[in-house]
């Protein structure tokens, strides 16, 4: 048991309390066009799966540009940055940080140059499993790990504190003599874990999606180039048409020649169920089904498994009011918004006080009292982490006035950490991990509490089963999971190199700290 969590109805508690997005990238090659500013405005369209970092890289054929920095894209960028950016060929990246800590060295698009002296930028979604091996065998080869630093080596290497640092430095040394396009043929089949890459030279762009194809990536057409995005979405925003999804093991190539495609590992596949639950945008479409849509069909699915007589359905917004809609027309009560959200509630670098800091959910969401007074209510929120959100929020709608609170989530309990990009709280700090579900009922003092179950999920998904991963549901993680000692946020601040993997299953070998050691102290 954790017992030094943050005063459940703080600031922080209720910030800690949902599930960290992973990244977003976005790559475009298209000459004549200006591809930064499309770039820029691919990463807004992504900003809501990263807000620590954001950066672009530009290739005009002989040399390459990055700029990044910590912040929102919108605080990274501006009119006179963008305008210093030309070139042909760009990739983007939104940051939060699964593996390495959270500072302007780990930004992305990571960058490297080859001893031939051609640059290399690279910005990944997902999270490796094997980023200890890979950390060894960078060591071994003398591949250049340290931020914009060209020269030899170990001592680099052990300055190295992401796994996209070290996937770009090993493709740098590889390509020097064999080409980036052969280099990453041969390296990416080596690379275990999720990923969604995007990278490039000064001149071609390249993308490659793991072979579970865990995290989302397309595949988009403008008039005069191509796009990839982790999102249909950012294709939407720059007026770019949907071409297909980037498959599972594929590597594409996009140059003056064309688009090269190949395989470097079979397809497996197994994408992640939780970009329908809360992850990707309501207007993204994900393997050919509509994010929104599945969202509505999870709460007509919830209010089958779990009704409950009251007289008004609301969402916890934003990412629980397409549930909320759907469950309302399948109860057959009337929807209505009881809770205003803050729309400038980002993230800050003020230090709140502890005056602010007591003020907690209240700082991003405020009861409409004359909606809620007197009204028994169906809350829909999309998980339950720690559940120090449902706690303040069940207990903010009781004193705006509320005869009974009934709280409906559109996903299953949430049970096993997340080694594929997704930054969940370690398994001892999730709620559902120790409790049954009336003891959660309890702890977050709700009248009744009911979950979607993951048939349903599943079935709104429109997916087969057998291509979905929701091993943070259920703990079957389809990707072997390696030893405590040999994962975790901060391996690469401190690593040890050494041997040693164990196979997945669905009882692995679970660091309690994995992608939430500062879990319980950072903003």
């Amino acid at each position: 048991m954790v017992t030094d969590l943050p005063y459940p109805g703080s600031a922080e508690a209720v910030e800690q309390d949902t599930p960290r997005e992973e990244c977003g990238v976005f790559g475009v090659w298209a000459p004549g066009e200006e591809v930064a500013k499309l770039a820029f405005y691919g990463l807004f369209a992504l900003q809501h799966r990263g807000q620590e970092a954001a950066g672009i890289s530009v290739g005009d054929g002989s040399q390459m540009l990055v700029y990044k920095d910590l912040g929102l894209v919108s605080q990274v960028f501006d009119e006179q940055v963008l305008a210093s950016l030309r070139g042909h060929v760009a990739v983007g990246h939104a940051r939060y940080s699964t593996t390495g800590g959270s500072t302007w060295e780990n930004a992305q698009p990571t960058f490297r140059t080859t001893v031939t002296g051609r640059g290399l930028a690279l910005g990944h979604n997902g999270n490796l499993v094997n980023t200890a091996e890979l950390f060894d065998r960078a060591v071994e080869q003398g591949a250049d790990t340290a931020v914009g630093n060209a020269s030899s080596a170990s001592s680099a290497c052990q300055r190295a504190t992401s796994d996209s640092d070290l996937v770009c430095g090993l493709l740098a040394v590889n390509a020097a003599d064999k080409g980036v396009e052969q280099a990453a043929m041969e390296l990416l089949p080596t690379v275990r874990g999720a990923f969604s890459m995007v990278f490039s030279d000064e001149s071609t762009l390249y993308a490659a999606r793991d072979a579970h194809g865990v995290r989302p990536l397309v595949l988009g057409r403008l008039e005069r180039g191509w796009v990839v995005a982790s999102e249909t979405a950012a294709l939407d925003i720059i007026g770019a048409s949907f071409v297909r999804e980037v498959e599972p093991g594929e590597l594409l190539a996009i140059d003056s020649e064309g688009l090269r495609s190949q395989r470097f590992a079979n397809p497996e596949p197994k994408g992640c169920v939780f970009e329908y639950v809360y992850l990707a945008r309501p207007d993204t479409t994900i393997a050919g089904r509509s994010v929104h849509s599945t969202r509505v069909e999870i709460g007509r699915r919830l209010a089958r498994e779990h009704p409950v007589e009251a007289d008004l359905v609301m969402p916890v917004p934003e990412s629980g009011t397409p549930a909320a809609i759907g469950y309302a027309q399948e109860a057959d009560i009337a929807y209505g918004n009881g809770l205003v959200k803050n729309a400038y509630v980002g993230r800050t670098f003020i230090e709140p006080s502890q005056t602010i800091r007591q003020l907690g959910i209240r700082l991003k969401l405020n009861p409409l009292r004359e909606v809620i007074r007197g009204k028994r209510l169906v809350v829909v929120d999309d998980s339950i982490v720690r559940g120090n959100t449902q706690r303040a929020l069940v207990k903010m709608l009781r004193e705006a006035g509320a005869l009974e609170v009934h709280v409906r989530i559109a996903s299953p309990p949430v049970r096993w950490p997340c080694f594929y990009g997704i930054d969940f709280a370690s398994r001892a700090e999730l709620v559902a991990n120790g409790l049954d579900l009336d003891g959660v009922r309890q702890s977050i003092a709700a009248d009744s509490l009911g979950y979607v179950s993951l048939d349903g999920l599943v079935a709104a998904s429109e997916q087969p089963r057998n291509r979905l991963c929701a091993a943070c549901f259920d703990g079957n993680y389809p990707i072997p999971i390696p030893e405590e000692d040999r994962i975790g946020k901060h391996l690469l601040e401190n690593p040890e190199p050494k041997g040693g993997e164990t196979a997945g299953s669905s009882d692995p070998v679970l660091p309690s700290g994995y992608g939430a050691e500062d879990a319980v102290s950072r903003p």
